[in-house]
């Protein structure tokens, strides 16, 4: 069976910013609430999907220039309306590249001053809430 890997260098755009080059790591987990749905006789509990659930975590150096990490996460922290838009690699959506457009998403909070004497400074934020597309074209 022929499988598309890609090496780990994914698209990143928080709020129509483009922070591939800031981010050593992305990962998005969705999923759907589980609604009880088991009634009067059942042998097992029965369940059926609700409400969307999306959360997303990202790692990237704490630069400051405009339009940069900082700025960016500064301007979008406590709204719960950020657009995160992340594929698996460079290039056009397909099939073997999907894109995920993550709407209404939430940065509750960012700590955005994190650094020690000879280390370069990184922040870890998470996005949740919101509705997650896939799309491959």
């Amino acid at each position: 069976m022929a499988t598309t890997t890609h090496l780990t260098n994914p698209d990143v755009s928080v709020a129509t910013v483009d922070l591939s080059d800031q981010c050593t790591s992305a990962t998005i987990t969705i999923g759907f609430d589980s609604l009880e749905t088991t009634a009067f006789g059942s042998t097992g509990r029965t369940y059926t999907k609700g409400l969307q659930s999306v959360e997303v975590t990202l790692t990237m150096f704490l630069s400051y220039d405009t339009a940069e990490v900082e700025a960016t996460l500064y301007d979008i922290v406590g709204d719960g309306d950020t657009t995160l838009v992340i594929k698996a690699a460079s290039g056009a959506a397909a099939a073997t590249n999907p894109q995920y457009t993550i709407t209404n998403a939430m940065l509750a909070s960012f700590t955005p001053i994190n650094g020690s004497v000879g280390e370069l400074s990184t922040v870890e934020v998470t996005f949740t809430g919101g509705t997650f597309a896939r799309a491959t074209s």
